[in-house]
């Protein structure tokens, strides 16, 4: 397309692209936005390296003008877009980009690739996360996923509502807290359990957490408080059934006077287990695959369209609204788009309105869209914290029924105007 352009003088053209899902995972009642900062570090070093020029040159795959081009590639033009951490539904316009065609179109793929991913662990941690109440979560699925996308799922959970990660890179690239526990191997590695649990005590101190399925729980749970004494600092749980031996444990190490000892569950949980729970005598939930993989949902659809372009490649030239308009359900809004939410009489949000004309007075101040990238550069990098205290603060605002589990259709109708 770009070599295409190039030739034939459209490649400068001033052009707008948005990101939208034209829907939510089936059942799900809001996204989240995740991956923005992701997506601002890879735009504003988004280069085309000599190594890089050799191989589209030795392929035949673009032509020389067009490697000239390529070679002195920097993104210089605008973006707008939901804050990360921000909600959205189907047609929310979560970001647009605005430029010369060719520089823009350049970006469709790694601003998808990061925004989908991201954003559908992010939705998952959300739902796990008002799953859990008050108890916190800890991330743990990098061996459940690719090695490189498993530092980005721990930052999306993190936004998501999770409090820490086992993942280290995460925590040295981010900031995430970090915490883990030992894994069955270290027990069956030692003579005897006994030995196992001393050894991890006499190392890390009695805080520590110590993994009592290996062998009998019962009979793990009374070792690990004769070593560790009652200040152990939890035990985990990681098979069986979850509910009755929470209860069972609780019982014994409240009458073991370990009333203080925490536990933590982990084995295969998603929001619906941690849901059912609730009532169990739980502290922490420890989540792997289905986190990383979106509980059922590892994508959100979301593409990436031109929806206005100007009349020619003069630099003043007016912007036409252009939208695709074939069968089949993949119609699209033309047109630069600007978004808010209307709420009701008692300030609850009741609609996401979707607009490109003028924007009605009482929705002035409700605007969901700020400037991220202005000329090339990127205004602000926002520390994670402020994204997750972000998400907490826009799942809040929404309808009650956001948060059920259960199928339901977007929380927040999407309106035109």
């Amino acid at each position: 397309m770009v070599q295409a352009a190039l030739a034939a003088g459209t490649a400068e053209r001033r052009s707008v692209f948005e990101v939208f899902t034209r829907r939510l995972p089936e059942g799900r009642r809001y996204g989240v936005v995740a991956g923005t900062g992701r997506v601002l570090d890879a735009v504003e070093n988004f280069r085309f390296d000599d190594d890089v020029l050799a191989f589209l040159d030795e392929r035949g795959i673009v032509d020389r003008p067009t490697l000239e081009w390529l070679s002195t590639y920097r993104f210089g033009g605008d973006v707008w877009g939901y804050p990360e951490g921000e909600v959205y539904f189907p047609g929310s316009p979560i970001l647009r980009v605005e430029g010369g065609f060719a520089e823009c179109v350049l970006l469709e793929t790694v601003i998808l690739s990061i925004l989908n991913h991201d954003s559908a662990i992010a939705a998952a941690a959300s739902r796990m996360a008002s799953a859990a109440g008050e108890r916190p979560l800890i991330e743990m699925g990098a061996r459940r996923t690719h090695e490189l996308a498993a530092v980005a799922a721990s930052r999306a959970a993190y936004v998501g509502g999770f409090t820490t990660t086992s993942d280290l890179a995460a925590g040295f690239r981010y900031g995430i807290p970090t915490v883990g526990t030992s894994a069955h191997a270290f027990t069956l590695l030692h003579d005897t359990e006994r030995d196992a649990f001393r050894a991890q005590v006499e190392s890390l101190g009695r805080g520590t957490t110590l993994l009592v399925d290996t062998y009998d729980v019962a009979e793990a749970v009374r070792t690990a408080v004769e070593v560790a004494g009652t200040e152990l600092g939890a035990v985990r749980i990681d098979s069986g059934d979850l509910l009755l031996v929470a209860h069972r444990v609780r019982e014994q190490l409240d009458e073991l006077g370990a009333r203080d000892t925490k536990i933590v569950v982990t084995s295969d949980l998603d929001e619906y287990a941690i849901a059912s729970l609730a009532a169990a005598p739980v502290d922490a939930y420890g989540v792997g695959t289905q986190l990383v993989t979106g509980s059922g949902h590892p994508t959100c659809s979301m593409v990436y369209k031109l929806v206005a372009r100007a009349e020619s490649a003069d630099p003043e030239a007016p912007l036409v609204p252009v939208a695709k308009k074939s069968s089949g359900g993949k119609t699209s809004v033309g047109g630069r788009k600007w978004a808010a939410r209307r709420l009701d009489e008692h300030g609850v949000t009741e609609a996401e309105v979707v607009g490109t004309g003028p924007v009605p007075a009482d929705l002035a101040d409700r605007q969901l869209l700020v400037e991220l990238v202005k000329g090339g550069r990127v205004l602000a990098h926002e520390p994670l914290d402020v994204v997750r205290d972000r998400h907490a603060a826009a799942r809040a605002r929404l309808p009650l029924s956001a948060t059920q589990l259960s199928r339901g259709e977007p929380v927040l109708p999407t309106e035109y105007v």
